[in-house]
């Protein structure tokens, strides 16, 4: 058994939507799912005739009709009113099936997970995006689900499709974060570890999900719906790796309409005007380019002085985008190391995007870089770990 207990790096501040996520499905098990899981059902509500039918159908047990009314709660039939049953698709129950859970135990495991990974992907995404993405990877994943069950009349509940939406951003945004985990393999190994995040969250998907989802044939085990999980970490990671995409193609807000000086019209001739230091003329053509159109134009040593210019003047989401395209065009090249201290830099100090900084940092360290940028790196890793609102060692 493996537990994730708390992440790092984490962000100050509170995240609202992670934490009203949170106490949305807590107040919807308090005073619906609990109380009613203790009274049993009405046997003259219609729908518990349909109910039965339906567990008949999909068990291959011998059950009397009248052995499965007496065990059927109020709360099941809540469920199978507001689940979402892919023989009877309801597009309002794509919404409000993620927020009904089967037990306390499914409930807690689903809240642990949002509250470990949530507030670094709300806080990159920002509020409103977040709960759009949330939103949206949870009916992915019930989709998703719903191909390998399309005879089903059972309902899918739970958060588990949307959190694992969340999952597939943290797993492309965040690889380098730290997470305990509480390893329980009795009696043999009982302890807490600090494993990468992206290590932990690929035992999640595979070892969790994708080898149970085949040794089911995509039909759920346990009760578990494994193919809405691995559905919704894809739509994360697929959401992520578009909105990455579009950080580094799209021109900064300050140069979108900007003039550009006569002299810079071609990719030749901005790039002269950056080797000439004259960067407040070479900005707003730059800029003006498609991406496609700026990659190699600038040398490795010419690209990271004009990341460091429009860093130093003011201009740090612009600096961002030429850091992360020289790592675009030079990934593994010259000045990689300088051009990951950049954009860690700025993501840090100007930004405050402590999470994001930090796998940039990291990555300094792993290209070999010169004492005077390694202590730099070092230097802001350690204003990070001094930041941190929720420490895991």
């Amino acid at each position: 058994m493996f537990l994730p207990l708390g992440d790092e790096p984490n962000p100050r501040g509170v995240p609202w939507i992670t934490y009203g996520l949170i106490a949305t499905n807590v107040v919807v098990y308090l005073f619906l799912s609990l109380p009613l899981s203790g009274v049993q059902a009405d046997p003259t509500n219609p729908v518990l005739a349909d109910y039965v039918r339906a567990l008949l159908d999909a068990t291959s047990q011998s059950v009397s009709p009248a052995e499965l009314v007496g065990q059927i709660t109020a709360y099941d039939l809540v469920v199978f009113n507001h689940g979402f049953r892919p023989v009877a698709p309801d597009p309002a129950a794509l919404l409000t099936s993620m927020f009904l859970h089967a037990g306390f135990m499914h409930l807690a495991g689903n809240m642990l997970f949002l509250w470990i990974y949530g507030d670094n992907v709300e806080h990159r995404l920002g509020g409103v995006r977040f709960l759009a993405a949330y939103l949206a990877t949870g009916v992915a994943a019930t989709l998703v689900h719903s191909l390998f069950s399309l005879d089903s009349a059972l309902p899918v509940v739970g958060a588990s499709g949307a959190i694992s939406g969340v999952l597939g951003f943290y797993f492309l945004w965040f690889p380098h974060n730290r997470v305990r985990v509480w390893v329980f393999l009795f009696p043999f190994i009982m302890t807490v570890i600090s494993l990468r995040a992206r290590l932990v969250l690929g035992i999640y998907l595979f070892i969790d999900n994708v080898v149970p989802f085949l040794f089911t044939q995509g039909t759920g085990g346990g009760g578990v719906a494994y193919g809405a999980h691995i559905g919704g970490f894809v739509a994360g990671l697929g959401w992520a790796w578009w909105a990455g995409q579009r950080a580094v193609t799209a021109a900064p807000r300050e140069y979108r309409r900007a003039p550009v000086a006569p002299t810079a019209t071609t990719p030749s001739s901005i790039a002269e005007l950056v080797v000439e230091r004259r960067f407040a003329d070479a900005a707003p053509a730059y800029f003006g380019l498609r991406s496609d159109q700026t990659r190699r134009i600038l040398s490795p040593g010419a690209s990271i002085a004009f990341g460091d210019w429009l860093a130093r003047n003011g201009h740090p989401k612009a600096a961002l985008v030429v850091y992360q395209r020289h790592l675009r065009d030079h990934p593994l090249g010259p000045m990689a190391a300088e051009a990951h201290l950049g954009a860690g830099l700025v993501q840090l100090q100007a930004l405050g995007q402590a999470a994001p900084a930090y796998q940039h940092l990291v990555e300094v360290l792993d290209h070999d870089p010169s004492p005077e940028t390694r202590a730099v790196a070092r230097q802001a890793l350690d204003e990070i770990a001094s930041r941190q609102k929720f420490k895991v060692h």
